[in-house]
């Protein structure tokens, strides 16, 4: 009696794992689509998605158009070469033309052992025509010399 609740209990267990990685599964498939590209938030989780999908053409578009803006070629040199934390965005604050959209990293050091953190930044956008483009990000996506004046 006590062996089959024992078995039971288990076979319950992984039942439950089976259901928790499936759902998980799931949900992430969502992540990995564009939205309609209207509002800030949705600039940079296109944006960010255009660079996890090697779109690089597509994530370029999402710059904003300034007489600094690193040419296509740079961008694919210093684009390719960041890495990759998992990032949430969080709260969007927009005033008139320009707008700040918060972003919470998930750094994971490797291992599933290993210790993680979470640090939060902001991407910087500026209407232009009507559309939102991004003047400045987090550099896990974007690179120091983008938009400086070359001296």
């Amino acid at each position: 009696m006590k062996e089959d609740r024992f078995l039971t209990g288990i076979l319950i267990g992984i039942a439950l794992l089976v259901v928790a990685s499936l759902s998980v599964f799931l949900l992430r498939k969502d992540a990995d689509t564009y939205l309609p590209e209207d509002t800030p938030e949705a600039i940079i989780h296109n944006y960010i998605l255009a660079i996890q999908q090697d779109d690089l053409k597509r994530a370029y578009s999402y710059l904003a158009e300034d007489e600094h803006k690193p040419t296509f070629t740079a961008f694919m040199r210093d684009v390719n070469s960041t890495n990759r934390d998992t990032v949430q965005i969080g709260k969007t604050d927009i005033s008139e033309d320009t707008a700040s959209v918060e972003l919470i990293f998930t750094n994971m050091n490797g291992d599933i052992f290993a210790s993680q953190y979470d640090y939060t930044e902001k991407a910087l956008l500026i209407r232009q025509e009507g559309e939102w483009k991004i003047l400045g990000m987090a550099y896990s996506y974007w690179s120091w010399n983008w938009y400086q004046a070359e001296k």
